[in-house]
This record gives C-alpha cells, structure tokens and sequence, in this order.
C-alpha cells in the first residue's frame, strides 16, 4: 500500500482530481505523477477520507520583512499597551492604556502586567472549570475525545496568540479575551442559547446571547475589575459572523461601553454591529471562527461511525482541521502584517465561508451527524425556567436555585467583598444566571431531579451493544 504524504501548498495555481482527492497543480510533475514533499522531514498524514493535507507557507517577501522589523526593534503602532511600559505611539496608531472600572485596584506590576492580571483573573473565576463540560457541538455523545468548551477556548487563545505574535501584537491581550470570550455560554451550545434567549425575551423583552453574559459573568456577576479592552474584546468576539475584513472601534470608557452592553441586551441584531476596540480583540474574533471551523470536522469524524462521516470537499483552503487552522493563518499573517486592521485574500474569504456553509450541510444540520433534538431541549429549557421562577417568587429557600445557585454567588461575592445583595437583583436575571451557569450533565440531572416523569435527553452511550 502506498504511503500517504504530507505535503506544503506554497501557492498553487489550479487543482486536480486525483484519486477522489483535490491535488494543486504544482504538486503534479509533467508525466502527472505527485512530485516529492517540500517537507524537510515528511511525516505521514491521514483524515478522514482525504489522501492528502495542503498547507501552506509565508511568502520570502513577507518572512523577510517580519525578520528585518524583529532585527530593528519596531513596534507595533497599533500593539495595545501595558501600562508599565508604552512604547511611544507611531503617526496614526491607537493604543490607549488599560482601563479598569476601578484604577485604583490591581495595578499593573512588573510581575503581573494589567493583561496577565485579566487571564489569571479569569482562570480563577468560579464558572471557568465548568467549561470542562460544556460540549461544543456534539452534546449528545459520551466520548472524551470531543471537544468541551474549556478546549476550545485554549485552541483560540493559541492559535490566536500565534498570529498575534507575528503580527506584534498585544497576546497578553489576547490571551485574556480568548479565555473569557465563550464563560457565558449555556449548557448545549447555540441549541441551548437560542432556547433560553425565547424564554427570556418572553419573560422580559430582553435578549440572551452569550457574548454578552460572558460580559455579566467577570464585570456583574463577580466584580473581576477586568480592563476595558478585554470585556470589549469578549463582547464582540461574534465567532459565528464572518469578514474579510477586520478593523478596530474605538471607546473612550465604559460609559460609552455600558451603552454598548444594553443595546445587545434589548435588540436582537445590535451584537452583529460591534468590533473590538482593539486589533488584539479582532486577532480573537477571527481565530474563534479559524479554531471551530476545523476542529468541527475533527469531532464529527471521532463521533460517528466511519460509513457516516462527511465527505468534504476542497474549498480553497483545505477540508481538515490542520490544513483549515495552517492556511486561514498563513493567509490572515500574509495580508495583515504591518496594517492597522485584519485582512483575508478574497479567495481564502470565500474558501473559509465555504467551509463553513459545508458545515451546516454536513454537520450541524445532518440529523445523523449531529443529534441535538432542538424540540426537546425546548420542552426541557421551558419547564426548567418556569419551574425555577417560581420557586424563586415564592422564596423557597429550600430549592435548588438558592441552595446551588443564589447561595454559591453570594459566598464568592463576600470573598471578594462585594456588598450586593444578589436576592435584589429582577427574578427573570437570576433565572438566566443559573440556567446559563448549568454544565450539560448538570442540566439534564436537574430536569430528570425536578421532572423525573417527563422525557429527557438520551446520551448515545460508548458501548451500544
């Protein structure tokens, strides 16, 4: 049997078919055969029903500058800077210091700058470990090898620390945006956001979404005093809209981001407006959608049985996760560096939406791929929210929503001397806060707990026999 390769895609002109699988056209010597790997050390590679993985490479040009400005000491204009050291601003570039609702508290020190202070603070918040069972995209199968939240927001921070680097950027900054951006997000992905978003906007007028309680969670909930250009940064990290083109939006302070924070909560569509107010937070946004898009595809495979996983097609910028990761990074680098905003090549711009409408085809609407039963968590998110909101108006001290939720914040808000009174805060929010704090096992032990006659969610087990 012959031996996969892996092979690097510098820029090929055209693709043709070769054994089912899309060969750039450069590969191919003149008698047709596949030319050997430019790999210095090729390393056999197989996913899924491709022969072949096509990753592509900086251009000469563009590494030679990158070498030239790192041998120079240049700074990035547009870096965000630490409070303790701020390199002095280039014509045109914006970089305001940290902004903290409460200078007064956790100031920048050599040890830990104003943006370490962010990651840790937000490694340490209460609801952070829960991300550990929060699935991503596959709820319903017992598998350890698919991806839970707390992966996926370190295969952002990563991939996003990687492309800031390169670009000079800020990746303390990004760090900490990464690792907050998905603390808000509900039990059972955007399935389980969309539910709880109807009921509360049936119960309130308000709208639900996750960028904006992941906000709630480390600036409302617990007072974190985390900078402006974090929260901003999580905010607007907005993962599921893609652009070719990313740039930066100013704020001034967290009046003008308050304002911000309340338009998303009353109309549904104001999140789709936002951008960061930094190319630190716009490095996340995009490495939020690079991270999932691949790796998607890699859980669909580890999911179902090998007859059922998607055929991908060659879009432009490979159909698996290290190609998709490689090239949407190689291309973002090649058309960014040294600019005061993110670029994409049109061609990867169409090759990423592409992939990502393949998706929605193959994956998150393919009833046999993924098996969320959007009717049923319905059922289950309404009788949960309307269950906990009554024991809530009726003070029943001894339900689960005070003895595991209402009691767990005010014990970490007296740790931290936060004077709240969480009771006083409107029944429907605290409702929300508990609801959207849930891991998935949680969830459905508590419906099974408070319902236990009523139908609930059925895991696809490790042993079917």
């Amino acid at each position: 049997m012959a031996q996969k390769q892996a092979i690097v895609w510098n820029r090929g002109t055209g693709l043709e078919q070769r054994d089912g699988v899309s060969v750039p056209l450069w590969l191919l010597s003149q008698s047709g055969t596949l030319t050997p790997s430019l790999c210095s050390n090729p390393v056999p590679l197989f996913h899924g029903k491709s022969n072949f993985m096509a990753y592509r490479e900086l251009s000469r040009e563009i590494e030679q500058r990158i070498l030239r400005d790192r041998a120079s000491g240049w700074v990035n204009p547009w870096r965000a800077q630490e409070a303790l050291h701020q390199p002095p601003a280039s014509p045109g570039g914006f970089q305001p210091p940290p902004i903290r609702r409460n200078p007064a508290r956790d100031q920048a020190t050599i040890m830990r700058p104003a943006y370490v202070r962010d990651s840790e603070k937000i490694l340490h918040s209460p609801y952070f470990n829960r991300l550990s069972d929060k699935t991503q995209v596959f709820s319903l199968y017992v598998n350890d090898d698919l991806t839970r939240r707390a992966l996926h927001v370190q295969i952002v921070s990563r991939v996003a620390r990687s492309i800031g680097a390169v670009l000079g950027l800020n990746t303390d900054l990004i760090e900490a945006i990464a690792l907050g951006h998905d603390i808000g997000h509900t039990p059972f992905g955007h399935a389980g956001e969309h539910c709880l978003s109807e009921l509360f906007h049936e119960h309130t007028g308000l709208y639900f979404d996750h960028n904006v309680h992941s906000v709630r969670v480390l600036d409302g909930l617990f007072r974190h005093n985390l900078t402006l250009q974090t929260l901003s940064g999580i905010l607007s990290h907005n993962g599921e809209f893609e652009q070719q083109e990313y740039r930066p939006a100013p704020l001034e302070d967290f009046a003008a981001f308050d304002t911000l924070l309340e338009k998303c909560r009353t109309h549904e569509i104001a999140l789709q407006s936002l951008a960061p107010t930094t190319l630190e937070g716009c490095v996340v946004r995009i490495s939020d959608m690079i991270a999932y898009v691949g790796k998607d595809r890699q859980d669909a495979e580890r999911a179902v049985e090998e007859s059922s996983i998607p055929n991908y097609g060659e879009l432009g910028a490979g159909a698996h996760n290290a190609e998709i990761i490689n090239n949407l990074t190689v291309d973002l680098i090649e058309n960014s560096y040294g600019k005061d905003h993110l670029l994409l090549s049109a061609e990867t711009f169409a090759a990423m939406r592409n992939i990502k409408r393949e998706n929605y085809q193959l994956i998150y609407e393919n009833e046999q791929v993924n098996l969320t039963s959007v009717e049923l968590l319905k059922e289950m998110f309404g009788r949960l929210y309307r269950k906990l909101r009554s024991e809530l108006l009726s003070e029943d001290q001894a339900s689960y929503i005070f003895r595991h939720h209402i009691r767990f914040v005010d014990t970490w808000r007296l740790r931290y001397k936060d004077p709240r009174n969480y009771r006083d805060e409107p029944a429907d929010q605290i409702v929300v806060d508990y609801i959207a704090s849930m891991t998935d096992d949680y969830f459905v032990d508590l419906h099974a707990q408070l319902f236990p006659r009523e139908t609930s969610i059925e895991y696809v087990p490790y042993f079917k026999d």
